[in-house]
């Protein structure tokens, strides 16, 4: 059973940078396309940015692009979100997921595995 743990969330100033990191104690994730999602209050859970399970071909939602970075450390099943830059409204919980097919700019609703999310607050 794929249990998804999203970890390194926190309040980090505008402009700074954090890193998320998505773990899984069930199954192998480096068998999975994994997806990065937020959603912010009010708002709809949006896609940030997804990596596919070999190749690790990336995609970013157009307003991270050039400041988050999405990677896959294979040795410690674990997959990453580095933030940079960040803006206001990057505020939100992130969520990691995963799945067994792979799409450039994937839906929430495709996604098999969820984690149960991470706040992540940029102050001015």
């Amino acid at each position: 059973q794929v249990q998804l743990v999203e970890s390194g969330g926190g309040l980090v100033q505008a402009g700074g940078s954090l890193t998320l990191s998505c773990a899984d104690s069930g199954l192998s994730l480096n068998r999975y396309t994994v997806g990065w999602f937020r959603q912010a209050p009010g708002k709809e859970r949006e896609f940030v940015a997804v990596i596919s399970s070999r190749a690790g071909v990336t995609y970013y939602r157009d307003s991270v692009k050039g400041r988050f970075t999405v990677s896959r450390d294979n040795a410690k099943n674990t997959v990453h979100l580095q933030m940079s830059d960040r803006k206001l409204e990057d505020t939100a919980v992130y969520y990691c997921a995963a799945k067994h097919t792979f799409d450039a700019y994937p839906s929430a609703p495709s996604h098999q595995y969820w984690g149960q999310g991470t706040q992540v607050t940029v102050s001015s």
